[in-house]
């Protein structure tokens, strides 16, 4: 017998693997054809599909030299996403530098005790998920990455634990919205929905996502907690962003360090207030971000060299995460250039009509879940999806809420898991490879799609 160790498969790296699905994508553009809807814009003022008006259209396929432009349209594409992330986890980075989180830690430290410590983790994702749920935030909370995966640390857990808390709350408070503007009110708007109904139902199922989610995130956490040799990252270096638990509990958490906190909550408050009320977008919010990193700098005392050296290296930390932003949506550009993103909508769509309602309505939400690997946009895949999938609804006779809620569903849960939405992008905030964070969050989100799926199944009896 062959004593020769089998090597484990080693997913590629991060650059190989997008490009990789940019190649594929442009294969198929020579291999599908080319179609599109008639798109109209409704009395919202909004560009939507128009049901039943899909044709194919002359064929562009994608060659290789517009398969390599690709990934530069990407970059100006998402560049939007790629100087806010720059700017707000230079903020943050800051904030972080302060100390002032070292305090706030071993507050924690002192009141939690042992397995208590697991409370943090369902109270920060339901904190997290009420933001994404009302507000739409999502790429906002990209900054806070590191300050989570610090205290996971501090607490005894691992980088994972931090991520997850951060990923699982925005990605469930999108799956779960009651009121989010980008995903489930444009959803409800292009299905002739009234604005907020069937908020009471999807409140419930918030909440039941965030239980399971919990519940499996807090195993993980324990078992490392005994354990950190079982931790998927053990061995990794995360000392750029831990926080020792003896340090933090000596560390001065003085007058300075409290109103650093401070200028901290005013300004998520202010980002909430302009966000809701403003319509801020990246440009509006990045400049919050560095009004908070600049007034906790100088209530620290800091010269402007100083500063700056200190953003300087928080950008050089954070390149290669901007970066997957831009592969990332290379990938969309080269699917919109090869004309078939429709063509795919159109050929997902045509079976649904031949499921009776109930399955439908579950065949549904794994439509939306596929598109979102094509569409990682809520507010894309809404505009994109919605005007088959309300209609749809009507002719395989479920209500057209259950449409909606397949769609933010399928939206939001999946961002935090597909290598062409944000998954890789939080990895790369957080230091983490991508194929260990999938070890974590496959399982729960597999979890997560079976708990879907029975509220899916609940809903066409509700509506």
């Amino acid at each position: 017998m062959s004593t020769e160790t089998k090597k484990k498969f080693k997913l590629p790296h991060i650059f190989v693997l997008l490009t990789a699905i940019i190649i594929v994508c442009s294969i198929a553009t020579w291999i599908l054809p080319a179609g599109e809807f008639d798109r109209q814009v409704n009395e919202a003022g909004t560009e939507v599909v128009v049901p039943g008006t899909y044709h194919t259209v002359e064929s562009s396929p994608v060659g290789v030299f517009e398969t390599i432009k690709s990934i530069y349209k990407g970059m100006m594409n998402g560049g939007g996403v790629i100087f806010f992330v720059f700017i707000a986890y230079a903020a943050i980075g800051l904030i972080i530098s302060s100390g002032a989180f070292n305090g706030l830690v071993a507050g924690l430290l002192k009141i939690l005790k042992g397995k208590a410590r697991a409370v943090i983790i369902p109270i920060f994702i339901l904190v997290l998920g009420c933001a994404s749920s009302t507000i739409g935030v999502f790429e906002e909370a990209f900054p806070f990455i590191p300050i989570f995966v610090g205290i996971a640390i501090a607490m005894g857990y691992d980088a994972l634990v931090g991520l997850g808390i951060v990923a699982l709350g925005v990605g469930l408070g999108y799956s779960g919205a009651i009121m989010n503007p980008f995903t489930v009110g444009m959803a409800q708007d292009i299905a002739g929905l009234q604005p907020m109904s069937g908020v009471g139902f999807r409140l419930i199922c918030h909440a039941v996502m965030i239980v399971v989610a919990s519940i499996l995130l807090i195993r993980y956490a324990l078992k490392v907690q005994a354990d950190p040799t079982k931790s998927y990252v053990y061995g990794d270096d995360f000392s750029h962003m831990a926080m020792n638990p003896e340090d933090v509990e000596k560390h001065p958490f003085g007058i300075r360090e409290k109103l650093v906190l401070a200028v901290l909550a005013i300004g998520i408050v202010v980002i909430v207030w302009g966000v809701k009320t403003k319509g801020w977008y990246f440009e509006d919010l990045s400049a919050v971000f560095l009004i908070m990193g600049i007034v906790s700098s100088l209530i620290m005392g800091w010269d402007p060299d100083t500063i700056a050296k200190k953003m300087a290296a928080s950008f050089t930390d954070i390149a290669v995460a901007c970066m997957i932003i831009g592969f990332s949506r290379g990938i969309l550009v080269v699917l919109q250039s090869g004309h078939i993103i429709d063509t795919i909508v159109y050929g997902i769509s045509i079976p649904l009509t031949k499921f009776p309602a109930w399955i439908a309505s579950e065949a549904m939400l794994i439509v939306q879940t596929l598109l979102n690997f094509l569409i990682p946009s809520g507010s894309g895949q809404a505009v994109t999806s919605m005007p088959i999938m309300a209609p749809l609804a009507d002719l395989v006779g479920v209500s057209r809420q259950v449409s909606v809620l397949a769609f933010q569903f399928g939206d939001g849960l999946s961002n935090i898991i597909w290598p062409t939405a944000m998954a890789p992008i939080m990895c790369g905030i957080a230091g983490v490879k991508i194929e260990k964070w999938w070890k974590l969050i496959v399982p729960i989100f597999l979890a997560l799609i079976v708990t879907q799926g029975v509220l899916i199944a609940i809903a066409t009896v509700v509506f």
